[in-house]
């Protein structure tokens, strides 16, 4: 299917140290071209929202985002007023990510914090409630500040599953597809990931379940190893714990994996548009610099 949806680049931002390294990261982030800062939502990281206040501070141009929070750690109520307020003070530059959560999410950590392990399915009835009541109570100035009639902001939904995936066609302005499968990789903490099928077959039943919303909602995909490099083929076998189950020609054509020369590497993000509808790419903060040759070639 055709696309020529304008291109669109985040980052997701987790390691600064302090305040200045912080702001110092958001700025070389906009001066390098991308459109969105995001942060993370997991235990025994920055919390998201005052980390988007000040990479608003720090910023001008560039949409801040979550990407994504998991539904399992927010009561809808306090998530409407957490977002709301942020939206507001961030002049409208918020973009909402939302997820069922991570399968790989510690238990221990859970109990740590007074919370459940949920099973996938437990997960996907939590993500269903959180944007239904997203829906209402945005709706509600006697729980949401701001002006009344202050839309919510764009909301993006990530998945892999079909249930998430059909919740995402009916409700997202933005679908997360995050290319991995189930179990662990090689790397301790992080998911396996998948093939260029299963990413063609997520693909397109979420294209059936947007029926005439196609057009109207933009593809996003995760893209967590950026290497610039002459030597591809090395830099594929390195790549091996994240993808112990693909050959290296095909970790070469899987969409997270964007590897080569900055020509190479817009070439294969213009491929994903054509070929999957990737037209929104975020990377890991450790493809910052490497990404800065490969925007300036897509503008």
């Amino acid at each position: 299917m055709p696309n020529d949806r304008r291109f669109r680049f985040g980052v997701v931002l987790h390691t600064a140290g302090s305040r200045r390294e912080w702001r110092e990261q958001c700025r070389k982030a906009e001066q390098i071209g991308f459109d969105t800062i995001s942060a993370i939502d997991h235990l025994g990281k920055p919390a998201p929202f005052p980390a988007l206040m000040l990479a608003a501070e720090a910023t001008q141009r560039v949409r801040l985002g979550t990407y994504v929070l998991d539904a399992t750690f927010h009561s809808p109520a306090l998530l409407v007023r957490d977002v709301a307020t942020t939206d507001l003070l961030t002049d409208g530059r918020l973009e909402l990510g939302l997820a069922a959560g991570r399968p790989s999410a510690s238990p221990d950590k859970l109990r740590e914090a007074g919370m459940p392990y949920p099973t996938p399915a437990e997960r996907a009835d939590g993500l269903e409630r959180t944007v239904a009541a997203l829906r209402r109570l945005y709706a509600d100035p006697q729980i949401r500040p701001g002006p009344p009639e202050r839309p919510l902001p764009p909301l993006l939904l990530a998945g892999r599953g079909e249930r998430v995936l059909r919740l995402a066609a009916r409700e997202a302005d933005i679908i997360g597809f995050n290319g991995t499968v189930a179990g662990p990789s090689g790397r301790v903490g992080l998911p396996a990931f998948a093939g260029t099928d299963a990413i063609a077959r997520r693909v397109a039943f979420a294209r059936a379940a947007l029926g005439d919303r196609i057009t109207q909602v933009e593809f996003n995909h995760e893209a967590p190893a950026v290497v610039v490099t002459t030597a591809r083929r090395q830099a594929l076998d390195r790549l091996r714990t994240l993808a112990p189950s693909l050959t290296a020609e095909e970790r070469g054509h899987v969409p997270g994996f964007l590897v080569g020369t900055p020509a190479q590497i817009a070439e294969q993000i213009r491929r994903n548009r054509e070929t999957f509808g990737f037209s929104y790419i975020t990377v890991l903060d450790g493809g910052l610099d490497a990404m800065a040759p490969v925007i300036e070639l897509l503008r």
